[in-house]
């Protein structure tokens, strides 16, 4: 596809990106109808193929949107980051692991927040895929780019090390140049604030905050429930182990404790043995002996008989 064509195809997919995932096939049909009816059946034909966002991916593209300042200043702040983690040791590198960690994790918290406002709530492991894609723009330049589209398609992962699979990921990947529209500002709340570099942390509304952390303890109480219910059950094998292992150890005390009387038996049957041996050659020497005597008599007894 031409660059000018891409170009078109990501400007005119924007509302389709902007809008929910329940919403995507309804807009792709009626954005395709649209450029049908302009005459242009490529860009149609082009439009059709658009893939629908995984919720993660649409997350993401709404936090774009949501708070396009905020994150264009931390995906900035993130190459400043890079570029300057050359020169840095040991040390200075793990801090700096730290905060970008910050970062991302408050970015998440956004994300969820923002969520949660247009109706749909991110599961723990589908934040967690939020998460690891805006890693990856703070990470990986390309990856950057990619976020900052506003039209990811799949959650991914990157360390900026290995290419990143752009056509994979993205929604007209040869449009990276063409980013998101920010939303306008719908009264939910101020725009979060990105500190500078020294303080490298997030500042979310209070709002987004709380709802965040309530989301986070329905979770947390969740699994404590799912883990007492499970620790119930490991606890019950635990006990019927325990009971198994106390009978296998009196079987085996009772093999041992025969397996002594048989090695006894057996060592007596062994001297027995030997006994019997030693007496088979005694008894060989005294049959020898005699069978011997037998002859000399025999031959004495045929000699006399000869003489008569």
């Amino acid at each position: 596809m031409a660059p000018t064509d891409a170009d078109e195809l990501a400007a005119l997919a924007e509302p389709l990106y902007a809008g929910t995932v329940a919403d995507f096939v309804t807009t792709r049909d009626a954005l395709a109808k649209q450029a049908t009816a302009s005459g242009d059946k490529p860009l149609a034909a082009a439009v059709k193929k658009l893939r629908k966002p995984s919720v993660a991916a649409w997350a993401v593209n709404l936090l774009v949107r949501r708070e396009h300042e905020q994150i264009e200043q931390v995906l900035g702040l993130a190459e400043s980051l890079r570029a300057a983690a050359a020169a840095l040791d040991g040390d200075e590198l793990r801090q700096l692991t730290r905060q970008r960690r910050q970062l991302t994790s408050a970015l998440t918290t956004t994300a969820r927040a923002r969520a949660r406002q247009a109706g749909t709530r991110l599961s723990e492991p589908v934040a967690e895929q939020v998460e690891g894609v805006l890693t990856a723009a703070m990470l990986d330049p390309v990856a950057a780019e990619v976020v900052l589209t506003g039209r990811v398609v799949s959650a991914f992962t990157s360390t900026g090390v290995d290419d990143l699979d752009v056509a994979a990921v993205v929604a007209v990947p040869d449009a990276l140049g063409v980013r998101a529209e920010p939303a306008p500002d719908d009264g939910e709340g101020e725009d979060d604030a990105v500190p500078g570099p020294p303080a490298l942390r997030v500042v979310v509304d209070e709002g987004a905050r709380l709802a965040a952390a309530q989301e986070a303890l329905e979770e947390a109480d969740e699994a404590v429930r799912a883990a007492e219910a499970e620790h119930a059950e490991v606890e019950e094998s635990v006990q019927a182990l325990d009971a198994r292992r106390l009978q296998l150890q009196g079987e085996a005390e009772e093999l041992r404790r025969r397996l002594a009387e048989i090695e006894e038996r057996a060592d007596q049957v062994d001297e027995d043995h030997e006994e019997a041996q030693e007496a088979l050659a005694d008894a060989d020497g005294v049959l020898r002996e005699a069978r011997e005597s037998q002859a000399r008599a025999r031959r004495a007894v045929e000699d006399l008989e000869r003489d008569r």
